[in-house]
């Protein structure tokens, strides 16, 4: 397999889209996609955009993609990498296109002297689980994740109020 990782690129909108899309249905999560094409291309190519993503491609076309960001550790004194979002399409799965894809990130990682690498995953998705232990992860069962997003969101960050 002729499997290359590389850096997305302003013109790779498009497909990103299509990708996040997959994922999302994949994750029973459509109904949460407010992305378009134009959004993407100009919050993830903006000049500081805070995110990177890399597409796994063949000559059979784009395999999946993955989505990171730095974040910091106050413990660690460190930066660290954030995974985002890890996808490969269906009918490249158990080709050593995931695990390329979190390679070339841990290579980031290591290149950036980051402390640690982290993602979240969901608690039904067994495949991906088992695939990320067998490279050395491990879940943090202590941790639980909390979100504020729309009307919570908007409350909260409202000035003025306390």
């Amino acid at each position: 397999m002729d499997l290359k990782i590389r850096e997305s690129r302003r013109e790779d909108s498009p497909i990103l889209l299509e990708l996040i899309k997959e994922l999302a249905v994949y994750e029973k999560l459509l109904h949460e996609v407010e992305a378009d094409s134009d959004q993407l291309s100009k919050s993830l190519f903006a000049e500081n955009s805070p995110a990177f993503c890399v597409l796994a491609e063949s000559s059979d076309g784009v395999m999946g993609f993955a989505l990171y960001f730095f974040n910091y550790s106050t413990f660690l004194g460190k930066k660290g990498l954030y995974l985002e979002d890890l996808f490969v399409r269906p009918q490249f799965r158990g080709q050593g296109v995931g695990k390329a894809l979190l390679k070339h990130l841990a290579e980031i990682a290591v290149d950036q002297e980051c402390g640690r690498m982290e993602w979240s995953v969901l608690k039904w998705n067994e495949p991906a689980i088992g695939f990320y232990k067998s490279l050395g992860a491990f879940p943090m069962d202590e941790w639980d994740t909390y979100r504020l997003t729309g009307e919570s969101l908007l409350n909260l960050g409202k000035k003025g109020r306390s």
